[in-house]
């Protein structure tokens, strides 16, 4: 008798146990993101390599490929010849300017000698006045050619804003990968043709997750950004915990998201929080975890 009682207690025991350990909730529920990257196309023209596969992890700046620019090239070099020939043309224009100066610099020793002659009573008015008329005809002559060179200098600054232009795009047919992280998806293919702006991969850097988490406001006081917090996972009958880090705690609330599943916490106000969690290959983009503060 004294053995069925024992046995009978210890059931309670374990029920009682069982019961306190499956009320035990964690502290915040959500799903894991990270932040991604969709590189398009930035010129037009034939994908003529493009060295990418959905998985692949890629490093900042690598070289994955270039659109074709060869209409790119050929059109530099009709701007380069165009460039030769108005570059003739303001020399022509420059000469006669030179020659015009060099008259200029002269027609001013001769102003300077002729006022020298009339400070010795050796000149007359009328040959400073012819020095003087020589100068101002020279100075409109000058000013004149400067002005028809006008619309040549201007050419030539519109070919060099062009060349730049087309330099520009040259370098932009160069697809560059921009960040550290992992191919997501792929949307082009090698002898494709694309245009600017067409995606040509996603990409997003999953060494480290972000997992998002809504917190109603009594829980605010236990929290602070850089607390560290426990995460955990589904992993087979058991869960998995991983070491996380808040990050960010929004500054204003939000209606519970339909991830939370039950009628009182849909109609509750929550904050969002982001925890930034080391991952070690198992954390995928979308995968529900908890959040459990320290205590």
């Amino acid at each position: 008798m004294k053995n069925h009682k024992l046995i009978i207690t210890t059931i309670l025991i374990s029920t009682l146990f069982s019961c306190k350990n499956g009320d035990e909730k964690a502290d915040g529920y959500g799903n894991f993101e990270a932040t991604e990257i969709t590189v398009s196309a930035e010129n037009n023209g034939k994908l003529m390599q493009f060295n990418v596969s959905e998985g692949q992890e890629l490093k900042k700046n690598v070289f994955l490929g270039y659109i074709d620019t060869i209409p790119l090239a050929l059109n530099r070099e009709q701007l380069l010849v165009s460039k030769q020939v108005v570059v003739s043309k303001s020399k022509g224009v420059l000469s006669q300017i030179t020659v015009l100066n060099s008259k200029l610099k002269t027609a001013n020793i001769n102003k300077v000698r002729v006022q020298n002659l009339i400070k010795d009573n050796a000149g007359t008015q009328k040959q400073l006045d012819d020095v003087n008329g020589e100068l101002d005809v020279l100075k409109q002559q000058i000013r004149s050619i400067e002005i028809q060179n006008a619309p040549v200098v201007n050419e030539l600054k519109s070919i060099d804003v062009q060349l730049l232009q087309i330099e520009d795009k040259i370098t932009k047919s160069k697809i560059i990968n921009p960040v550290n992280g992992t191919v997501l998806v792929k949307y082009a293919e090698p002898d494709e043709i694309t245009v600017f702006g067409k995606p040509l991969y996603k990409i997003a850097d999953l060494s480290t997750m972000q997992l998002r988490v809504y917190v109603s406001e009594p829980q605010l006081p236990n929290i602070r950004i850089g607390q560290e917090v426990t995460v955990k996972i589904d992993s087979g009958d058991d869960m998995k915990s991983y070491a996380g880090k808040i990050s960010w705690i929004a500054s204003e609330a939000e209606f519970t998201p339909k991830i939370i599943q039950t009628k009182e916490e849909r109609v509750a106000l929550v904050y969002a929080v982001k925890i930034d969690v080391i991952n070690d290959g198992s954390l995928k983009i979308g995968m529900p975890a908890e959040m459990w503060i320290v205590q």
